[in-house]
């Protein structure tokens, strides 16, 4: 659902957290709307013995002329009341006004050079210097902001090659994940004409030469059909550099399984590629197989080092003749082990770092091998810790973080003698910071100035019981001397999914709506890795319903401890969290003033027959399995809207260039509760324009969709705005 990577090289302002700031009182809304007409057909199907109504089915077809008129009707009725927000205006100035502050990115190194980027306040996209001293001036290495007038291209990420002269650079149109890379010689600061093309969430690798690339890449998509697609046939080219593409050579994929997908590594001495393969993309079920390839030896030939898919191994890097992994084998929690790649052989493996209570986070870059050390990130309370270990497993100190929150980063070669990280929290601006690897000390390499001050704004974590009793963190974050009389606007957000773990971090937006007297809160559903492996699998599969229920429990402690109450609580989820947000709407329509559902799973009977949906299945099951189909269907959220309910003012979000999350989920679920509503509050379709499935790329396209969602809530949770 959401693809492992290293995030400091891949953020964009989208990116940065969805969703704010004279005296006036807006009121919800009292007219019933008039919505765009959506025939329902008579598609009906059999799921083993239980006939399921699909009325919507005909919105699949997106290119369809029904479609477009449909689409383009809740376009209009959506951007008509959005447009009639009367706070709107100063809303957009506000957000705004809260993102025009310098922003730097985490500084990396490669070949002799340093890179990072920058974004003045003012630009859609940051651009990435370099420079050779890291406290000289850098010269730019690639402006997104300029790529083209035609389309909107953002760029996704950065790669450079070994020799310092060559950086590759992935750019996406639109924010879709078919991502071409192309080759900038840093030299000339033009592209060549080597390019990439039809890839998907991976990184390529240079060669340790520098004179070509290892890439991960689809079939192209039949025209029409990029949104829908599904992810079948990935496999593992080489390109030499001043070669056609058609020249590209073969060096791994595995015909009998279509579905696998390949994830790509060279180690830093350059001997070996690390390839790990999932059932789907990779990272999403938590469950890899590995194989490596000995560039050295005349015919390449792929080495399985592990089979059957029994656990997550994710690569961590090289050092001391040995390959270094993060795994969940016999390791819920993950550890490190040491592999020679000369005796992969299991039984000459080594325990490097144990499994601890901690757990490590498995979607993100948490285990890094720097300065002949091992760097791990671990998970505390939904908070971050920061742990240093020799090569022997032996601990060597523990990073003192600025304070609770999120640290990311640590990353480098093991060469190297300092590294870098980021921290941040809910209302702590994101600070770069640079770790000298021998002395152990933390200095502020770029603080942001910000148009805001966060001493006027308190976080703290809190702990709720579950359906089941199970105690599950929460954070919150508002104005410092806030009343907890039930009164005040909230909005909880959760995900609840693959592992993927919910942390404190900064959005500027997100200030506007607590400078607005907003209560923002986290809950740390199970379904997500804050407490590992058997946190993420409890809620799983047959056992997805407690991913609802933690979240539903969470509203009722809110309201029982008078943090807010039903008129004045909103959720948000997106993607995943988007089903969250269908189903919890779906099951307790009663217990929400308004809810935000965002590019989410909503048909979860057809979720697995486009793009990477079939992935998925290792997270929510299978529609062809009985007993999983049960599941499924009694909380898929388009097929448990009932007519005659009341449901709250509900935004449902989708971008037109989505491919991870198709819009029929959206398109369907809109149709679905609009005709079924019986109540006053509106629900509308929101398509978002050039925006894939983590919203828009670009620092306009941010302010805008925030602008959309806080003023949806402003107006529909009935908010007394101050702006003071």
């Amino acid at each position: 659902m959401s693809r492992r990577k290293s995030v400091y090289r891949n953020l964009t302002p989208g990116a940065l957290g969805l969703l704010a700031a004279g005296l006036l009182t807006l009121t919800a809304v009292a007219d019933v709307l008039k919505y765009p007409a959506a025939p329902r057909g008579s598609v009906v199907e059999d799921y083993h013995g239980t006939q399921v109504a699909d009325p919507y089915r005909w919105l699949e077809e997106l290119d369809s002329p029904a479609t477009h008129t449909w689409v383009a009707a809740e376009g209009k009725l959506t951007d008509d009341y959005l447009a009639g927000i009367g706070a709107r205006a100063r809303l957009h100035a506000r957000i705004a006004a809260l993102y025009e502050y310098e922003k730097f990115g985490l500084p990396f190194q490669e070949g002799g050079r340093y890179y990072y980027t920058r974004n003045s306040g003012h630009q859609d996209q940051s651009v990435l210097y370099t420079t050779q001293q890291l406290n000289a001036p850098g010269a730019v290495a690639v402006d997104p902001n300029g790529l083209s007038a035609q389309v909107k291209l953002i760029v996704t990420g950065y790669e450079p090659a070994r020799d310092g002269k060559l950086l590759a650079y992935g750019v996406s149109e639109a924010g879709s994940d078919w991502t071409e890379w192309r080759v900038r010689d840093l030299t000339s600061g033009k592209d060549l004409p080597d390019v990439a093309r039809h890839t998907k969430y991976y990184q390529p690798a240079f060669a340790h030469d520098s004179k070509g690339f290892y890439y991960s890449a689809f079939p192209a998509p039949q025209a029409g059909q990029e949104l829908a697609a599904q992810d079948l046939g990935d496999a593992v080219y080489y390109h030499a550099l001043g070669t056609p593409a058609s020249a590209d050579r073969l060096v791994f994929s595995d015909p009998a399984h279509p579905d696998w997908q390949y994830e790509l590594h060279v180690s830093t001495d350059g001997r070996w590629l690390v390839i790990a393969a999932g059932e789907g993309e990779v990272g999403d079920k938590g469950l890899e197989d590995i194989y490596l390839v000995d560039l050295n030896a005349r015919l390449l030939k792929a080495v399985p080092v592990t089979s059957g898919f029994e656990a997550a191994y994710i690569y961590v890097g090289a050092d001391a003749g040995k390959l270094y992994f993060l795994t969940t084998l016999d390791a819920p929690n993950g550890r490190v082990i040491g592999i020679d790649p000369q005796q992969p052989q299991r039984e000459h493996w080594q325990n490097v770092i144990a499994n601890s209570a901690d757990a490590i986070d498995l979607t993100q870059t948490s285990v890094t091998l720097v300065n002949h050390q091992l760097i791990v990130r671990t998970l505390h309370d939904a908070l971050s810790r920061v742990t240093i270990y020799g090569l022997d497993g032996a601990v060597h100190r523990e990073v003192q973080l600025p304070g609770p929150g999120t640290a990311v980063g640590f990353e480098g070669r093991p060469q190297d003698h300092e590294t870098f990280y980021v921290f941040s929290d809910l209302i702590t601006p994101t600070t770069v910071y640079r770790y000298d690897l021998k002395s152990g000390d933390s200095t502020v390499f770029r603080a942001p100035k910000v148009a805001f001050d966060p001493r006027r704004f308190e976080e703290r974590q809190v702990f709720y019981p579950g359906k089941d009793g199970t105690r599950i963190p929460m954070t919150l974050a508002y104005r410092k001397g806030m009343k907890l009389d039930g009164h005040n606007p909230l909005l909880l957000y959760g995900y609840g999914g693959f592992g993927i773990s919910t942390l404190p971090t900064f959005s500027p937006a997100r200030i506007a709506w607590l400078e607005l007297g907003g209560i923002y809160a986290i809950a740390n559903i199970r379904g997500g890795g804050e407490y590992g492996e058997k946190w993420h699998r409890q809620a799983i599969r047959t056992h997805k319903q407690v991913v609802f229920d933690d979240f539903i429990a969470a509203a009722e402690w809110l309201i029982a401890q008078h943090y807010t109450s039903t008129p004045k609580l909103a959720i948000l989820g997106g993607s995943n969290g988007g089903l969250l947000v269908g189903a919890c709407v779906t099951q307790r329509p009663d217990l929400y003033g308004a809810a935000i559902a965002a590019v989410g799973v909503m048909d979860m009977l057809r979720f697995n027959k486009f793009g990477q949906g079939a992935g998925w299945m290792g997270d929510y099951g299978s529609p062809q399995d009985a007993q999983e189909f049960k599941a499924l269907y009694a909380y898929s959220p388009v097929h448990n809207v009932h007519p005659g309910t009341k449901y709250p003012a509900t935004l449902i979000i989708t971008g037109d260039h989505d491919t991870r999350v198709m819009p029929m989920h959206s398109f369907k679920f809109a149709a679905a509760m609009q005709a079924a509503q019986a109540g006053p509050a509106p629900v509308l379709l929101h398509l978002e324009r050039a925006s894939g499935h983590g919203g828009g790329g670009t620092m306009s396209q941010a302010i805008d969709q925030n602008t959309d969602v806080y003023g949806f809530l402003i107006r529909n949770l009935d908010m007394h705005v101050d702006w003071s």
